[in-house]
C-alpha cells in the first residue's frame, strides 16, 4: 500500500512539473492573502485596545478611519489577488484535463488489438471522462489552496505564541484530538472511497453498454431485466457510498465542536483568572478571531479528503493504463513498402491468443500476386484469425507470414496496413459526412476519387437520394442508414483508398442480391489485378475465386479450386452440398 501511495505521488509530481511556474505564482499570491488575512484581526485589535477602551478617535497621525481604510483595503485588495490565483488554478486545471484526455486517447489509438480485447469501451470512456475530471479538482481545489493552508495554519500557530505562550497553549489543547480524529477517519474514508470507485467504474461501463446496445435490448426485450441489473449496481454504488456520507458529515461537525471548545477555554481562562494574568479585550479577540482562522484551512483540508481519495484513485487507474507499454504498437519500426505485388506465404505457422489453445497449427499455403482466394469452414475454425494476422493485429508463436518475400514482422505495421484493405460484415461508420467516412481524413484524396469510389461500389443511387448527398451527416455509428447502405460506404472507403491486397469477411452478407451483383461485378474487375482474399459462409459467392483454402480446428484440411475440390468428395464437397441443401 506504501509502495501505491509513493507511485500516486510521482505521478502527481509528473503531471504538476509544466505547470511549477503557475503553483509557484500562486503559492505566492497565497502567501499574500495570508498576510491580509492574518493582519485584518491586528488592525481590530488595534482599535480596541488602543482607540475603543480610550476613549480616542486619533493617536498621532492614526485614526479609525485611516485603520478602517487599511481594512477595507485588505479586503479588496485579497479578493483581487483570490481572483486571480482561482483564475490561474482553473486554467492549469483545464490544461491538465486536456493534457490526460489526450495522453489517454493516443494511447487508446496506438495500443494493440490485445488491449481491446481485453479492456471494454465502457471503462476506458469512463477513464477519459470521469477519471481526468477527478485529476483536474485535484489541481483546481486542492493542491494550490494546500500550500496556502499550510503556511496559513504556521503563520497563525506562531503569532499566537508570540501574543501569549500561555493563551496559545491553552488552545493548542484541542489539536491533538484534531489529529487523532483527522487520521482515523481519513484512513476509513481511503477505504470506503476506493471501493466505491471500483463500483462507479462497474456502473459508467454498464450505462455505456446498455446505450449502445439499445437496439439489441429492444430486440430482445429485456428492457426489465437491465433495469434491474442497474438498480443492482446503483443500489451497490449508493451502499457503499453512504458511509462515506456519515463520515464525512461527522468530521466537519467534530472539527466545530473542538473549534468552540478552544475558544470556550480561551474565554473561561480569561475571565476566570485562571492564568493569573489580565488580557485585554483586544487580545481575547484576535484569539478568538485565530482560532476561527486555525480550523478553516483545517476543516477545508478535512473536506477535501474525498476529492484527494478520488482524485488518487483515478490517477492510478489512468496510470495503470498509460505504464502498460507492452500494448503500445511500435507502428513505424521496419522497412517501407513502396510497391506491393501481393505475394503473400504462410510457413507453418502456430497462433494462439491466450497462448494456451492453438487457433491456428502448422498452418502453410501461399497466394500468388493477383491471385483470389477464399477462407472456407465452420465458426472457429481460424479464417479471420488468418486475415488478423496478415495485418499483425496479433504476433504469431512460430513459423512465419511473408509479404513478397519479405517476413512481415520486418515491415513496418503502418506500412503494411497501408497496403491492406479489409471489409468486415459490420463496418463501422463515423458521425461525420459521407466523404467523411470515405476519406478518413486522408487529406492526398480529391473529391474526384470519391466519386469514382461511390460508382464502382454502386453506393451513387443510394448517396444521390439523400438531402446533402456526400455531405449527409450520418448518425452516430450509421444508425440512419440500413445495414446494406453501410456496407455499400465499406465498399466505396476500401475502393477509393485502392489497397494492394483486398480482404472481405463475409463482406455482402447484409446487401440485397440485386445490389450484391453489382458490387462483384466490382469486386472481379478490382481481384483480377490485386490480390484478394475472401471469407464467406455463402459459398456459391467464391466458386469463381482461383484457390480455396479449407479450415478444421485451425489445420488446413483441403486446397483447390471450386471444381477439384468438389471432385474429391471431401470436408469442401460436404460443406457445399449441406449449403445447397439448407436452401431448399
Amino acid at each position: 500500500m506504501k509502495k501505491k501511495k509513493n507511485n500516486t505521488l510521482s505521478y502527481v509530481i509528473e503531471m504538476a512539473k509544466p505547470h511549477k511556474k503557475t503553483i509557484a505564482v500562486v503559492t505566492i499570491l497565497s502567501l499574500l492573502i495570508n498576510i491580509g488575512e492574518l493582519i485584518k484581526p491586528y488592525l481590530i485589535k488595534v482599535v480596541i485596545d488602543d482607540y475603543l477602551s480610550q476613549g480616542i478617535f486619533q493617536k498621532g497621525v492614526m485614526t479609525i478611519g485611516i485603520i478602517g481604510a487599511i481594512y477595507i483595503g485588505l479586503v479588496i485588495l485579497g479578493n483581487v489577488i483570490d481572483f486571480i490565483a482561482s483564475t490561474a488554478t482553473n486554467m492549469m486545471g483545464e490544461e491538465i484535463i486536456y493534457t490526460m484526455r489526450n495522453r489517454l486517447f493516443k494511447y487508446t489509438q496506438y495500443a494493440n488489438i490485445p488491449f481491446h480485447d481485453k479492456t471494454s469501451a465502457g471503462k476506458l470512456f469512463v477513464r477519459i471522462t470521469n477519471d481526468v475530471e477527478d485529476i483536474s479538482t485535484l489541481f483546481k481545489e486542492v493542491i494550490t489552496t494546500f500550500f496556502k493552508d499550510m503556511i496559513l495554519i504556521v503563520a497563525i500557530i506562531a503569532i499566537m505564541i508570540y501574543f501569549s505562550a500561555k493563551l496559545s497553549l491553552l488552545s493548542f489543547i484541542v489539536i491533538p484530538f484534531v489529529i487523532v480524529f483527522s487520521i482515523v477517519l481519513t484512513k476509513i474514508l481511503n477505504k470506503i472511497y476506493e471501493r466505491a470507485k471500483v463500483i462507479k467504474t462497474q456502473l459508467n461501463t454498464f450505462l455505456a453498454e446498455s446505450i449502445y446496445g439499445a437496439k439489441l435490448i429492444k430486440i430482445f426485450n429485456i428492457q426489465k431485466e437491465k433495469q434491474e441489473q442497474c438498480q443492482d449496481i446503483t443500489n451497490q454504488f449508493r451502499n457503499a457510498r453512504l458511509p462515506g456520507g456519515i463520515v464525512e458529515a461527522l468530521l466537519p461537525a467534530l472539527m466545530t465542536i473542538l473549534e468552540n471548545l478552544a475558544i470556550a477555554i480561551i474565554v473561561w481562562a480569561c475571565l476566570g483568572g485562571i492564568l493569573q494574568d489580565i488580557f485585554d479585550v483586544g487580545l481575547i479577540y484576535v484569539f478568538i478571531t485565530y482560532i476561527k482562522q486555525l480550523f478553516e484551512p483545517i476543516t477545508r483540508t478535512i473536506d477535501n479528503i474525498e476529492t484527494v481519495q478520488e482524485a488518487f484513485v483515478s490517477i492510478n487507474k489512468i496510470y495503470s493504463i498509460l505504464d502498460a507499454k507492452e500494448y503500445i504498437e511500435d507502428l513505424e519500426t521496419g522497412m517501407q513498402l513502396s510497391k506491393v505485388k501481393g505475394k503473400i506465404e504462410f510457413r507453418n505457422v502456430w497462433f494462439s491468443y491466450d497462448n494456451q489453445r492453438w487457433v491456428l497449427k502448422n498452418v502453410s499455403f501461399t497466394i500468388e500476386p493477383g491471385q483470389s482466394i477464399a477462407l472456407v469452414g465452420k465458426t472457429g475454425c481460424g479464417k479471420t484469425t488468418i486475415t488478423n494476422l496478415i495485418n499483425r493485429f496479433y504476433e504469431i508463436q512460430q513459423g512465419e507470414i511473408l509479404l513478397d518475400g519479405v517476413n512481415i514482422k520486418n515491415i513496418s505495421k503502418r506500412s503494411l496496413r497501408q497496403h491492406i484493405g479489409i471489409i468486415l460484415q459490420d463496418p463501422f461508420i463515423f458521425a461525420r459526412s459521407i466523404r467523411d467516412n470515405i476519406k478518413l481524413n486522408h487529406t492526398n484524396m480529391i473529391d474526384e476519387d470519391v466519386i469514382n469510389a461511390i460508382k464502382l461500389s454502386s453506393a451513387e443511387d443510394f448517396i444521390t437520394s439523400l438531402p446533402n448527398g456526400i455531405n449527409e451527416i450520418a448518425k452516430e455509428r450509421g444508425s440512419s442508414f440500413s445495414a446494406g447502405q453501410k456496407q455499400l460506404l465499406a465498399f466505396a472507403r476500401i475502393f477509393a483508398h485502392n489497397p494492394s491486397i483486398f480482404i472481405l469477411d463475409e463482406a455482402t452478407a447484409n446487401i440485397d442480391t440485386h445490389t450484391e451483383k453489382l458490387i462483384q461485378n466490382s469486386v472481379d474487375i478490382i481481384s483480377a489485378k490485386k490480390t484478394s482474399i475472401f471469407i464467406a459462409h455463402r459459398l456459391a459467392t467464391i466458386v469463381n475465386v482461383d484457390k480455396i483454402i479449407v479450415l478444421d480446428a485451425g489445420e488446413i484440411v483441403e486446397m483447390g479450386n471450386h471444381v477439384e475440390l468438389l471432385k474429391t468428395g471431401g470436408y469442401y464437397s460436404k460443406l457445399y452440398n449441406s449449403y445447397y441443401a439448407s436452401l431448399n
